[in-house]
């Protein structure tokens, strides 16, 4: 059984590694739809379309050009998330994906954060390196 620790993962736009990542998530989903006959005596689903979308939480860079910088609202990217890192054989997920959201905070006792959110548009492949 393989385990990983999160501070194995990196975020890349392209082939670029984004800066100051803290975490991130995706999510996938696949819509279903009914097939169910007169008769049945239970409802039954087909699936169909797949889609997946999540965020990238990050210690807020300006200075990072080719990746927060890169990631601007409805900018469309090449989105790689590398959950245990990106040496050879390590498993990777791709996409194309559109930036849908952008939050800037922080506060008087913590560090200026950002909040990056995507939709992907297209499958999500898993490769590895």
């Amino acid at each position: 059984m393989a385990i990983h620790k999160g501070s194995e993962g990196l975020v890349k736009v392209g082939a670029n590694t984004v800066a100051e990542v803290r975490s991130y998530s995706i999510d996938e989903t696949a819509d279903t739809v009914e097939s169910t006959s007169m008769g049945d005596s239970a409802k039954t689903f087909e699936s169909s379309l797949t889609s997946f979308s999540g965020s990238v939480e990050c210690f807020w860079d300006e200075t990072d050009t080719t990746g927060q910088v890169a990631m601007s609202i409805g900018s469309s990217i090449t989105l790689n998330l590398y959950p245990e890192g990106a040496d050879s054989g390590d498993t990777y997920y791709s996409g194309s994906a559109i930036i849908t959201g952008k939050t800037v905070s922080g506060s008087h006792d913590g560090l200026v954060e950002a909040s990056i959110s995507f939709q992907g548009s297209g499958a999500l492949t898993i490769t590895t390196v």
